[in-house]
């Protein structure tokens, strides 16, 4: 009995997929430049919802549309598995979008591994969040930490001020130093002695946050938690490393203006891009 295979261009095709990586924003770039030098051989697509953004004060049902076209975009755009390096898109659109996609589309997050590292480090218990007033608002940190051991406890605090900061280049001012230390001071009172970085743009400032919590904290940034956890998971699901291109290539997208995007992009990638426009539907 004969097999009528593909043309060789599909099964080509198949094998050629990239890794998507979407943020509201830059701070995913940050967790993409961790990525690609920890897994440099595969192809990439990333997508920075940069004419929306910030998410963190947004409706939870406009988050999720947003974060739906976002992931939609990337699946249309040859993208064989999707990460959401959105804590904010993640902690309220991530669970409805896996369930809608089924095994069909993987789309990961960022705040899971996030929450299983900082159990693995803490000594004491007491574990810090900083993040958006979304992800603080939706208790999904909380939820999972205290899933993963129920002894430890919580302390969280919204920094609303933080990604229009670092998305204007003002990251290393001194006025960023007066409002780590406004945020994170209620935290150290309550002697934790692990922080997570709760968004991604935060991992842009680890040096300066260090600064302000010492060095006897632990800092898990998900810029440093998630290419490993990636590596783990292709190591484990070998059916869909298979299909990912292995050519080195990055895609760059935004929503806004791409000479914006191309100039503080590349100071956060660490080195030049180039940017297309992308339109969400």
């Amino acid at each position: 009995m004969w097999v009528r295979l593909p043309p060789p261009a599909q099964i080509m095709q198949k094998r050629n997929k990239r890794i998507g990586i979407f943020d509201s924003g830059f701070g995913g770039l940050h967790v993409l430049r961790s990525i690609v030098s920890a897994l440099p051989q595969y192809d990439y697509a990333y997508l920075g919802d940069t004419a929306r953004a910030p998410y963190g004060d947004r409706p939870q049902e406009t988050i999720y549309a947003y974060t739906k076209q976002a992931v939609d975009f990337l699946f249309r755009h040859e993208c064989g598995i999707v990460v959401i390096a959105c804590n904010t898109a993640s902690s309220e659109a991530l669970r409805r979008i896996q369930d809608e996609y089924g095994a069909a589309k993987k789309v990961l997050g960022v705040l899971i591994p996030a929450a299983e590292v900082a159990v693995e480090r803490t000594t004491k218990g007491r574990i810090g969040v900083i993040a958006t007033h979304g992800t603080v608002a939706s208790n999904k940190f909380v939820r999972e930490l205290t899933k993963l051991d129920p002894t430890v406890r919580v302390f969280q605090n919204a920094c609303p001020l933080l990604v229009p900061l670092i998305e204007s280049g003002e990251h290393g001012s001194a006025e960023m130093e007066t409002i780590l230390k406004r945020y994170l001071d209620p935290l150290l009172r309550k002697k934790i002695d692990t922080l997570i970085l709760g968004c991604t743009h935060y991992g842009i400032l680890e040096r300066n946050i260090r600064k302000v919590v010492g060095p006897t904290v632990h800092i898990v940034s998900e810029a440093r938690v998630v290419p490993k956890k990636l590596a783990a998971y292709f190591k484990k699901h070998g059916e869909i490393e298979a299909t990912l291109g292995k050519r080195s290539n990055i895609h760059f997208y935004s929503t806004d203006r791409t000479d914006n995007f191309k100039i503080l992009g590349s100071k956060l990638f660490g080195k030049k891009i180039q940017v297309k426009k992308a339109t969400l539907r």
